[in-house]
């Protein structure tokens, strides 16, 4: 198994949301490992998230399992039954199709850390449980729940 050169993979910051979107977000940075591993079946992303910030909007996945393990810091995981705190060591799973709305938000005073995996299915839709926003993995681009696109996608 080759080892993956973390300082080199690249950096992206921001979550891709249309405006207004994307500002709780603005500051997430993420790490693609299993894009610079050559995975196919599901992803592993290295995130940092900064103090205020969230990890996406509130959402769900129709056909994708998703989980996230925190290696530094404090998030509060938010989802339709509540919050919870999650701190480094502690991890959270999402099966699909559960309509359970969840995201990370860092209320702390520090960068929070985790790996952040999900599969890849094709046939994937993930709903926006706050927000009139929803996103296929076929193509991509953030649409409102009855399709229409938002500007500029």
């Amino acid at each position: 198994m080759p080892k993956i050169d973390i300082a080199a993979v690249p950096k992206r910051q921001g979550a891709g949301y249309p405006p207004p979107f994307d500002a709780a977000h603005a500051d997430r940075i993420r790490q693609r490992l299993g894009d610079a591993g050559g995975l196919d079946d599901f992803g592993v992303n290295l995130m940092r998230l900064p103090p205020g910030n969230w990890s996406s909007q509130r959402h769900w996945h129709s056909h994708e399992d998703e989980c996230v393990y925190v290696l530094a810091g404090e998030l509060v995981l938010v989802e339709d039954g509540g919050e919870t705190v999650l701190r480094t060591g502690d991890f959270a799973a999402f099966p699909k199709a559960t309509g359970n709305g969840h995201h990370l938000i860092n209320r702390s005073d520090t960068v929070a850390v985790y790996l952040e995996v999900g599969s890849r299915h094709p046939e994937d839709l993930t709903t926006c449980s706050d927000i009139d926003m929803m996103s296929a993995n076929a193509d991509g681009r953030f649409v409102h729940k009855d399709g229409t696109p938002y500007p500029g996608e």
